[in-house]
């Protein structure tokens, strides 16, 4: 199976019990459509093991981008060596500073804007439209399109003939009262719901750090799963 989630924020321990809810295993692929670090008390410990599991994907959310500046004023406008380097980035996680590595570092800067498959396409907070409300080609994309897009989130913006998009960045409470995955039916496919082709986009925010609710959402079965603090 191949599940999807975004904005998990740094919580752990809901992560942990997401992955047990959803029996996750060698045999399945998570997709973290970014902004899994801030806002928690655990970014890096997460990071690290989010990193360290070989079937799971991460892309750049707004979160990681802003570290991703930082790192790269950093190492722009200063003389330190490595280990005073290190240090210096630590400093954006005061929390868990000495967790904070140049493995982790690297993974994180490193970290893609998009996500592509045959009948879906993962991103952050958006995709670049043409004025009839076509996706661009992903490759021409600014990294603050994918990243900061606000406009996505809003219901009338559906993707003509395109693969689904699957994305995250404002919490889902901002269009409904309670913090749940939207998904977003094609005209015709109301009573075809189990595959992802169906869909023009599922939005998967549901806003943890406020609400406490984190969920993620099978592409293959179209099913959203959720644990709750």
């Amino acid at each position: 199976m191949t599940y999807c989630i975004s904005d998990i924020h740094g919580e752990y321990d809901l992560f942990m019990r997401l992955l047990e809810k959803i029996k996750f295993s060698s045999n399945d692929r998570l997709i973290v459509c970014g902004d899994f670090i801030d806002k928690g008390t655990a970014s890096i410990r997460l990071a690290k093991a989010i990193f360290k599991l070989p079937n799971v994907y991460c892309i750049m959310g707004n979160h990681e981008y802003m570290f991703l500046k930082f790192y790269r004023s950093k190492m722009h406008s200063s003389i330190l060596n490595f280990d005073d380097m290190l240090w210096h980035l630590q400093e954006y996680f005061p929390v868990e500073n000495t967790l904070l590595d140049w493995n982790t570092v690297d993974m994180l800067v490193d970290l893609p804007y998009y996500f592509e498959e045959k009948d879906f396409i993962c991103v952050h907070a958006g995709v670049p439209l043409d004025n009839s409300g076509r996706i661009l080609p992903l490759a021409e994309g600014l990294p603050e399109e994918f990243v900061y897009d606000r406009q996505f989130k809003s219901p009338e913006i559906l993707p003509k003939e395109s693969k689904c998009v699957l994305f995250g960045h404002t919490p889902t409470t901002s269009i409904t009262p309670n913090p749940k995955i939207l998904a977003y039916p094609k005209i015709g496919h109301y009573l075809n719901k189990q595959n992802i082709a169906n869909y023009f986009k599922i939005h998967l925010d549901t806003g943890v750090s406020m609400s406490g609710v984190l969920g993620c959402f099978c592409v293959d079965t179209c099913r959203a799963f959720y644990v709750t603090k």
